[in-house]
């Protein structure tokens, strides 16, 4: 059975929120800012209609300003500008952020804002935006990791001498669809947080206010993946589908997805991410790839920015090296990238990381692709990284030390994941 036949029973058991993948679609690989920012840059030039912007972080460097420049000037020549930012990733700059855009007609919505220290009581605060996305004309879509930043600078460390690993994806084609609806989504639900009680008033005083209400619930929609199972095989390429997690009916889709095409992987799975720290189901998919012949390689931080992410990941290394999963940490600058080859076919890029925040709080957002051609070019990318990494030997640490800090990482996430209000088994 080739490559493009097996992947197509991906999917196949979800329920009826489920990856729906679209042919004839156009998908670029783009390696960090540097390739991300002048590209997106051309396209808000070149938008007539509407631009959609929803990221975790956008900073009060040279980058966000030249980006807030680009929007202004979009919105002043009559384009409809929204743009969405998580209250704790940009907080440093949402202040500026306010300054830069009033009066210049580009609608700008915090998601769950942090501006009193009692905003942390709140429900839900530790559930965060974490999506990067940005749709210009219902035309070209960006996905990705990249947040709105210089790559050589980090925000709680400053500047380094080399960029960030980090990429996103240029897309074009069906697939556009449902990243505008999740963009559009996110910012009306974090708009009305802010004035929901205004947006009631002058619904009540229109004169369709049933008409009107529906369009607002249509805004706070979120797209969904279709029932019907689809023969992938007949779909023309490149197949792609947009992958969402958020806390209604689309908790563990990333999740799956990835179990699922671990699952049917028969030569090589290939994975990165900066912050891994995986549940049971990933774990288990991922040892019994490697005990069936599978090469499985991880590659994490060698250079942590959050020290407790580092110890969480190290905390699972010797069960995993003990069943012939490799591990690398890429040494040359911070890692950023979530991304995963599957086969030389499956392959993702997004903003989900591979740890509990991703996995069962965050709202986040993957494109999953199923072309040669692009996990080719994805798959040179892992290949050149790792060249720059550090192999983990198998660890001589497995006595009362090792079991000791797992259980302390262990119970670490367990508290942080009730006081966030997440249940079961994790």
């Amino acid at each position: 059975m080739g490559r493009r036949e097996r992947f197509s029973r991906l999917s196949s058991w979800y329920g009826p929120a489920r990856p729906s993948f679209s042919g004839g679609n156009e998908a670029v690989l783009l390696r960090g800012g540097d390739q991300l920012f002048p590209l997106l840059a051309e396209r808000i030039a070149c938008a007539t209609n509407e631009v959609w912007l929803a990221t975790y972080i956008l900073f009060h460097d040279s980058a966000g300003k030249q980006l807030v420049e680009q929007l202004r000037a979009a919105a002043a020549r009559g384009v409809r500008v929204r743009v969405v930012v998580d209250g704790f990733g940009s907080r440093a700059s949402i202040a500026w952020l306010r300054e830069a855009l009033a009066g210049s007609g580009v609608a700008l919505a915090v998601f769950r804002p942090i501006d009193r220290w009692w905003s942390w009581l709140q429900p839900g605060q530790l559930r965060r935006l974490h999506q990067k996305l940005c749709v210009i004309d219902g035309e070209h879509a960006f996905v990705g990791g990249i947040n709105i930043v210089d790559d050589r600078i980090d925000i709680n460390h400053g500047a380094s001498e080399l960029p960030r690993l980090d990429f996103a994806v240029m897309l074009r084609g069906p697939v556009v669809l449902p990243v505008a609806q999740s963009a559009r989504a996110v910012w009306t639900r974090a708009w009305l947080g802010r004035d929901f009680g205004e947006e009631l008033l002058a619904m009540m005083r229109s004169p369709e206010p049933v008409r009107r209400m529906r369009r607002l619930l249509r805004g706070l929609r979120m797209p969904q993946g279709k029932g019907a199972a689809q023969r992938w095989q007949d779909l023309p390429p490149v197949c792609a589908a947009f992958v969402l997690r958020d806390n209604l009916r689309q908790r563990s889709t990333i999740e799956h997805a990835y179990v699922e095409a671990i699952q049917l992987a028969q030569r090589s799975v290939d994975l990165i991410t900066p912050y891994f720290y995986p549940g049971s189901s990933f774990r288990r998919a991922l040892r019994a790839a490697a005990r069936r012949g599978v090469r499985v390689r991880l590659l994490l931080q060698g250079k942590p920015d959050y020290r407790i992410a580092a110890m969480a990941a190290r905390a699972l290394y010797a069960e995993l090296l003990g069943y012939g999963v490799e591990i690398y940490e890429y040494m040359p600058a911070y890692l950023h990238a979530k991304v995963a080859v599957v086969d030389g076919y499956w392959a993702t890029v997004g903003s989900s990381n591979i740890d509990p925040l991703s996995l069962l709080l965050n709202l986040e957002a993957n494109v999953i692709v199923l072309d040669q051609g692009f996990a080719a070019a994805l798959q040179a990318e892992f290949d050149a990284a790792l060249r720059d990494s550090l192999q983990v030997q198998r660890s001589s640490d497995r006595g009362l030390r090792a079991v000791l800090r797992r259980g302390l990482v262990a119970w670490i996430a367990y508290v942080y994941l009730r006081v966030a209000g997440a249940t079961g088994r994790y």
